[in-house]
């Protein structure tokens, strides 16, 4: 017997008005797991589907703080603490001026299926602020992040939520996060990821979502038959994802020939070399420059300011192999994906968080691209994550490379799962129902097992 989830979503729609990134998020989730839900009668039952949109908890809070010429200024901050079924609430801090209710709770719902997926024992959150660190001294982003904690430390701890970095929270914010923290709370404890190796860190965080990204769309290629070895790579964003998205595929044998920020982006026929990355690196990290200055560096390169209007994104046109989003949500739309297939793209996989529209999504798959999505593709930051949990709860630090074969196998263990599911339940190679299954059941199952909670 067939089972609809559309009475679900029209009253997560009626419950959650003008949340349109949330309601996308549970909507992807849904049509997938709507497919089996007449073999697991019992998550019928335990009405597992309307529990899993209500965040089990909601903290949002006024934010404080005095900037460099003396005046104050209030931010918003938010936690979304989505499910602990299957352990602590752990997702990253967004600050960005588009901060919203909806886009945390569509965060942390995505983040409870990514967590699962990893195969460790962790719940899922989102948190954040519509505070803006672009521009901004040093001195004023440590008088935020300490303004920020000052609330926020009420509500994590290292059994209960350890939230990380996520846009525009990098290791400068988490360090002066972890700071007022461990002054407020007098304890040295895991509460936050993405720490430096000095104190507490992991090696290999801040390249883990890059690597894991390329390691699982990797995988998605040998399994077609195929590799990265002489393929032309499309590549969005320049922060921390993109840029060791970048360094991997080189490492690889491709050849990437864009990158972008929210002010344009550049296209460099030639391919962005690990010279040049380092350029990027040193620009974005170390600077906190525009994309732009690449072409100053670089003058035989394209750059194109993005366009107040557009219906489309010029980035997404050129003829490439494979595209993989690293910037922010929702960055391909239906135009952009029908222009990725016409210049001949092979393969998507998603970097940033729920980076391609549902009808995008749904036109790759009827022209035969191979997709990877993101809360299986981009597990690879909140795996190391989970990776830095286990080396603070033990006091001993891994080296590199046992890091790297983790992230390896741990991303390499999410296509194959997501792979039999597929083939399964739904379409072989489906890999999006695939994912949303296999993270499901998971949740679900642990979710009936602790009771009405």
């Amino acid at each position: 017997m067939f089972v609809s989830v559309d009475p679900i979503l029209n009253e997560v729609v009626q419950k959650n008005p003008n949340e349109r990134e949330f309601h996308q998020a549970v909507t992807e989730v849904f049509r997938s797991v709507e497919k089996v839900m007449d073999s697991f009668p019992h998550f019928i039952y335990h009405k597992v589907l309307e529990r899993m949109v209500e965040p089990e908890r909601v903290v949002m809070f006024r934010v404080p703080w005095v900037d460099d010429n003396d005046q104050l200024q209030i931010n918003r901050g938010y936690r979304v603490e989505m499910n602990s079924a299957l352990g602590p609430y752990k997702g990253g801090l967004r600050f960005h001026p588009s901060v919203n209710l909806s886009i945390m709770k569509f965060l942390a719902f995505e983040q409870t299926y990514k967590n699962s997926l990893t195969g460790l024992s962790l719940g899922g959150g989102k948190g954040g602020s519509d505070f803006d660190p672009k521009g901004k001294s040093d001195l004023e982003v440590m008088r935020f992040c300490q303004s920020f904690m000052s609330e926020l430390f009420r509500h994590i701890g290292e059994n209960t939520d350890v939230p990380a970095g996520d846009t525009g929270v990098g290791g400068r914010e988490i360090g002066f996060m972890f700071g007022q923290y461990k002054r407020l709370t007098n304890e040295f404890t895991g509460t936050l990821t993405g720490k430096g190796t000095n104190w507490g860190g992991s090696y290999l965080r801040p390249e883990a979502t890059g690597y894991g990204l390329v390691y699982y769309a990797a995988r998605i290629l040998e399994h077609a038959g195929d590799s990265f070895e002489g393929k032309t790579c499309l590549v969005s964003g320049s922060g921390n994802v993109a840029q060791f998205t970048v360094e991997k595929l080189n490492q690889l044998g491709a050849k990437v020939v864009t990158l972008s920020d929210s002010s344009g982006y550049i296209f460099d026929g030639d391919g962005i070399d690990d010279e040049k990355l380092e350029f990027v690196k040193n620009l974005k990290n170390v600077k906190r420059g525009r994309i732009g200055e690449y072409k100053e560096k670089y003058p035989n390169v394209e750059y194109h300011h993005n366009p107040d209007v557009s219906d489309f994104n010029p980035l997404w046109n050129h003829k490439a192999d494979c595209a993989l989003p690293c910037a922010t949500q929702n960055e391909i739309n239906e135009k952009d994906a029908e222009n990725l297939v016409a210049n001949g793209i092979k393969l998507v996989v998603e970097g940033a968080n729920m980076p391609t529209c549902q009808k995008g999504v749904e036109l790759f798959h009827e022209k035969g691209v191979l997709f990877g999505p993101a809360k299986a593709a981009n597990a690879g930051g909140v795996a190391v994550s989970g990776l830095e949990m286990a080396q603070n709860g033990s006091r001993i630090p891994w080296t590199r490379e046992k890091v790297d074969q983790e992230l390896l196998k741990i991303m390499t263990n999410i296509h194959d799962m997501s792979l039999e599911y597929a083939e399964r339940y739904s379409d072989a190679g489906n890999y999006v129902d695939g994912a949303n299954i296999a993270a499901f059941i998971k949740v679900a199952d642990s979710m009936i097992d602790q009771g009405y909670v």
